[in-house]
């Protein structure tokens, strides 16, 4: 009995162990393309703004090219219910972009645009200092702005926003993962409430939205370019799933 006690105590050990590391991605698997690497063909944005180079989506605004207003290259051909979506990106630092997800395309006429969207957003930047880095969920067209930082495990409900924990990943940490000036892979998963964001392979947000009248189920997926600064935003390997 002595043995099976001292195995016991030993797998309590190594699953706590476990449950305070780093959270890594689940291994991919049905995933579908959804960008083909020489065209725009499935997406609708501004022209003068997106472009496919050297096989990625090039998104760039300039001093002589602006954006009116946050504008965005919208994936036509499907929507972001419970889904996974995986896509690797880099940007330069003058601005910053996104990946909206379960958002609302607004052609209501009041937008300055026709490639203007509202929801949630997977903040994307060059930047390493939190809280102003790549990951951070922001409600873009909404209210609540920063719905959850990077690191936190947070919900909203009709109460407001709580924090379980900012122990997801720290300054240091984020430091160390997230590549300046280079390639950076993503992963959101969204199921019902719940969604989680990964950069590099590591878990770096969990929330979970229960505000009944703000909380998004299912909308579409784009990416953004940002008005204000020129920037130049690029993104490869799109692929999605849906979640049963």
């Amino acid at each position: 009995m002595r043995w099976f006690t001292s195995l016991l105590v030993i797998a309590i050990s190594t699953f706590a162990f476990a449950a305070d590391g780093p959270v890594t991605a689940p291994a991919e698997s049905g995933m579908q393309p959804i960008f083909n690497g020489k065209d725009l063909d499935g997406w609708d944005g501004d022209s003068k703004l997106w472009s496919v180079r050297d096989g990625v989506i090039h998104g760039e605004t300039t001093s002589e090219n602006v954006a009116n207003g946050n504008t965005f290259l919208i994936w036509k051909k499907g929507t972001t219910k419970d889904f996974e979506l995986r896509l690797s990106f880099r940007c330069n630092a003058t601005n910053n972009s996104g990946i909206q997800y379960r958002s609302k395309h607004i052609t209501d006429g009041s937008v300055k645009n026709a490639w203007v969207v509202r929801g949630y957003q997977h903040e994307l930047r060059n930047e390493v200092a939190f809280p102003n880095v790549s990951g951070f969920i922001y409600d873009e067209g909404g209210t609540r702005n920063r719905l959850c930082l990077v690191g936190e495990k947070a919900s909203w409900s009709t109460d407001g926003k709580k924090v379980d924990s900012n122990t997801l990943i720290d300054q240091d940490a984020f430091s160390k993962l997230m590549k300046v000036d280079d390639w950076n892979d993503v992963v959101i998963i969204g199921k019902g409430a719940n969604i989680q964001h990964y950069l590099n392979n590591r878990l770096v947000l969990d929330f979970t939205d229960n505000e009944p009248n703000r909380a998004l189920s299912d909308g579409v997926m784009a990416l953004q370019l940002h008005a204000g600064k020129p920037m130049w935003a690029e993104f490869k390997n799109i692929r999605i799933k849906s979640i049963k």
